[in-house]
């Protein structure tokens, strides 16, 4: 298995990433099975971040241990993942979605705003 290093931007990752992809990074329509199956595939993968999450609240009185955190890393691979082949499918590159993200959370912080709800506060 290839390795890499911590270096690597979004957009090297999505380039990478995509090569494993059952549909080949391609689509026809956001109602194409390529395209539903990530969007699905998002949802099942931050739940089971979620889920994890929960048991350590439930089962640990929410103490993480070395253990929890590497398996939740894991989750979290699968969700960027996902993100990642959503943002291919659409055309976008992981680095403008970053890039874009920041932009927004940044501007609510200078502004006050980073409590409350909606994306256009």
């Amino acid at each position: 298995m290839a390795r890499y290093n911590n270096r690597m931007t979004f957009d090297e990752y999505q380039k990478i990433a995509i090569t494993t992809d059952i549909f080949g990074g391609k689509m026809n329509s956001v109602t194409d099975p390529a395209f539903l199956e990530k969007a699905f595939g998002l949802s099942g993968e931050a739940g089971e971040v979620s889920e994890k999450l929960k048991k350590i609240i439930r089962d640990k009185n929410g103490v993480l241990n070395e253990d929890d955190r590497a398996e939740i890393i894991k989750e979290f691979g699968d969700v960027l993942w996902y993100i990642s082949a959503l943002s291919h499918y659409l055309g976008v590159s992981l680095d403008k979605v970053a890039a874009q993200n920041l932009e927004k959370v940044l501007s609510r912080k200078a502004r006050g705003q980073t409590t409350g709800s909606g994306d256009n506060r």
